[in-house]
């Protein structure tokens, strides 16, 4: 059996968003740091997810816990740019000549910080590690403020084929609430040259539960996302975190949690009547959009790699960064000290976290139990040799609540609209106790 810590069924729905397991909260100093060669020598290497890291944003949004720096100097970009080159270099001789890439993805910070001409050469590092460019589904995140016409060109011209827009509010005032200013012009102008440049998938991010906001203000941004038929939807609580813009000036709202709940089950009506087919709490897609063909990559079972200063790459039984932080001085601290480390530097995992396979399990579990499809159990048999039922007993309780179908391997609505409870109640003692014994930079 794999155990866990009873902690939050009965609290808030909202307590942490697991959009990855483990934490990079509960990542270590990994003494002796161990070779990369060594890291990657038992892992399948022929269907990688390459995931760049861009630290830079026009702006530092009120609710942004990422790694990235607002308004970095020319020159930093382009010393980033090159020290990409270099990591890039050595991340390459560790995997050998037969690492393949299924999938990709640019994030950050906001990859379309960069100037056209910089894009151009991030596609060139990520061609040198082995992605084909075109050739895989790649996704990159931009901005209202970034998502130029000769950006979004180089995008298009190099096989870019989901473009993820971060709106949050097509209400001004509340996207300043948010610490998010920007104007309605500027978001529907940015619309526009995305839908321009023929990207195949347009993803909107929208927030809810921004101080102000009512349902009928709620309605208005989901309409006005709509208007655009985005292949996709990413729909997300507001959370107020340490060390950010909002955290800093936070109050406590008894009425919070109902508020947001009230919100999510609205859009979950709105979107359900347009035609889009809920894959997560997050998560919608339209349902006749298309799905981008490439080779098969599955998260349970492929590795990721990245690349870049905050990307965190794992394989199956290590996952690994550089160091986590959240505060200004620290994001530039750390920023700083990979853009001055040697090449060789870049041979080594430096923080991590080791997964056992009792971790092993529970990672598949959450990954697959927090998508609206659930659990394959006829997989993770064949993975583990044993049924997820005997590994984790205490899925019935989710079940007892009306949470969960199928023995607790498959969400009800119910269960979904909870995620960020169930996924925080089943992570594992162990994770837990690092996260909570980490010290905020």
């Amino acid at each position: 059996m794999v155990t866990s810590t009873d902690t939050g069924l009965d609290g808030s729905p909202y307590q942490q968003y697991l959009y990855a397991y483990p934490h990079k909260t509960s990542y270590r100093p990994l003494r002796p740091r161990p070779l990369l060669t060594d890291v990657w020598r038992a892992q399948a290497r022929d269907a990688l997810f390459l995931y760049v890291h861009v630290p830079f944003c026009e702006m530092r949004c009120g609710f942004c816990n990422l790694f990235t720096r607002a308004n970095a100097p020319a020159e930093q970009v382009t010393a980033y740019l090159r020290q990409l080159r270099r990591q890039a270099g050595r991340i390459a001789d560790a995997l050998g000549p037969d690492a393949g890439y299924a999938r990709a993805a640019f994030g950050g910070g906001t990859p379309t910080y960069l100037t056209a001409d910089e894009l151009t050469e991030l596609f060139a590092v990520a061609t040198a590690m082995g992605a084909r460019l075109p050739g895989v589904p790649l996704s990159v995140e931009t901005s209202p403020a970034t998502a130029t016409p000769d950006r979004l060109a180089v995008l298009a011209a190099h096989g870019a084929t989901r473009v993820s827009i971060g709106v949050q509010s097509f209400l001004d005032a509340e996207a300043r609430a948010a610490g998010r200013p920007q104007r309605r012009a500027e978001v529907e102008a940015a619309l526009a040259a995305i839908r321009d440049a023929r990207i195949p998938v347009l993803n909107v991010d929208l927030i809810y539960g921004i101080d102000g906001q009512t349902a009928d203000t709620w309605r208005e941004s989901l309409d006005a996302a709509l208007a655009w038929r985005p292949e996709e939807l990413y729909l997300y609580p507001l959370y107020v975190r340490p060390l950010t813009g909002l955290g800093r000036r936070a109050h406590a709202r008894a009425d919070w949690d109902a508020q947001r709940l009230a919100l999510y089950e609205q859009a979950v009506a709105t979107l359900r009547a347009a035609g889009y087919r809920q894959e997560s709490m997050r998560q919608f897609r339209r349902a006749d959009a298309p799905v981008p063909d490439g080779p098969d990559y599955c998260c349970q079972d492929d590795g990721m790699v990245g690349l870049g200063c905050g990307a965190r790459s794992y394989t199956t039984s290590l996952h690994y960064s550089f160091d986590y932080a959240v505060g200004v001085s620290q994001v530039r601290a750390v920023l700083d000290d990979y853009l001055a480390r040697p090449a060789d530097d870049f041979r080594y995992a430096e923080f991590g976290f080791a997964l056992d396979g009792a971790e092993q399990r529970r990672r598949w579990l959450l990954k697959s139990l927090l998508r609206a499809d659930g659990v394959d159990a006829t997989a993770y048999r064949a993975r583990f040799g044993r049924p997820p039922g005997e590994d984790f007993p205490e899925l019935g309780r989710l079940v007892d609540r009306g949470w969960a179908t199928d023995g607790g391997l498959r969400l009800t609505p119910a269960g979904l609209a909870r995620s960020d409870a169930i996924g925080p109640w089943l992570t594992s003692a162990r994770v837990r106790d690092a996260m909570t014994g980490y010290v905020p930079r």
